[in-house]
């Protein structure tokens, strides 16, 4: 009887996605590939994703939708606040507007893939942070125009080559700009100018466009052809100067409790210093013996020296110059 062993089955094996070479972003061709629905967080801002399209993007560097629609005159901040009032916990901002009958839906898809591209190509710049996907979270306009991630990315990369074409410097981008001495010329347009008279200093690029209520990247175009035409510089960084040398201290004034006037009493009889140990208690002198009363001279006999006045003693000289001296001070 011949045994017939049966092979095992083969072991299940995931299918690797395949991710597009050339993207501004790997993780977002892989999420396009997967048709993931959420938002991914970058450093230069955010990009909701439904169905691995992009529908909506936020930068900070860039005005919101809402800015854009109130600025161009297509809808009142009144409108607004309802549409956001009413249907953002539906996810259904846009389909409000154009229902309620405030905005049509083509002014609203013009308005909104203008804020996209704007705001994508800042999210898709340079980063130094690394990139995160948060799945399943659905942005508060909803749907209302989706782009391929294809498109969003080769429209970023034209407008980079553009802004190269026009001046190769990027610093200029984020950096407080301020006019130089050279006068602008006659070639500035009616939109450069208004760019050209925010420009204070301080202001940056994106600054002037949200007091401009324009999309960033119009004034960025903006701000590099005044910058080739010499109108406009970035405003040198300034180093923190030296430390400042520290100020002479003056010699102390006298101080008449740390510094006293010297007192030649003190001098004269120094005060027992108190941690010092108790030496032996001085042995009391002996009293002189007692002697008989002299005899009363005689008038006109000399007075002996053993008799002689109290103030002759030298004890008391001393003493009386002291008290000399302490009347003189």
């Amino acid at each position: 009887m011949t045994v017939v062993a049966t092979p095992p089955p083969p072991l299940p094996v995931r299918q690797r996605t395949q991710i597009p070479s050339g993207g501004l972003s790997p993780m977002l061709g892989r999420l396009a590939v997967e048709r993931a629905t959420g938002v991914l967080m970058r450093e230069g801002g955010l990009l909701h994703l439904v169905d691995g399209q992009v529908v909506y993007a936020e930068s900070p560097a860039t005005p919101g939708l809402d800015v854009l629609l109130i600025a161009h005159g297509a809808l009142d901040e009144d409108g607004w606040r309802e549409a956001v009032a009413e249907a953002a916990t539906r996810r259904r901002v846009g389909r409000f507007l154009v229902d309620s009958g405030r905005i049509s839906k083509g002014a609203l898809e013009l308005c909104h893939l203008g804020a996209l591209y704007d705001a994508a190509y800042f999210v898709l710049g340079p980063s130094s942070a690394p990139a995160r996907f948060r799945y399943g979270e659905a942005h508060w306009l909803g749907p209302v125009h989706p782009v391929p991630v294809a498109g969003v990315e080769r429209e970023t990369l034209r407008r980079r080559e553009l802004l190269r074409h026009i001046w190769p410097d990027p610093a200029i981008d984020e950096a407080p700009l301020r006019r130089t001495d050279r006068p602008a010329g006659p070639a500035v347009t009616p939109r450069q100018g208004e760019v050209l008279d925010l420009i204070d200093g301080a202001r940056t690029a994106a600054d002037i466009s949200r007091a401009l209520g324009r999309p960033a990247f119009h004034t960025l175009v903006d701000v590099r052809r005044l910058a080739a035409a010499g109108a406009v510089t970035a405003r040198p960084h300034q180093a923190p100067g030296p430390d400042p040398l520290p100020s002479p201290v003056p010699d102390p004034l006298p101080n008449p409790v740390a510094d006293p006037l010297p007192n030649p009493v003190a001098d004269a009889f120094p005060a027992p210093d108190p941690l010092a140990a108790p030496g032996p208690a001085p042995e009391p002198s002996p009293l002189p013996p007692a002697q008989a009363p002299s005899p009363a001279p005689a008038a006109g006999a000399p007075v002996p020296a053993d008799v002689l006045p109290p103030f002759a003693d030298p004890h008391v000289t001393l003493l009386k110059r002291l008290r000399d001296a302490l009347e003189a001070l």
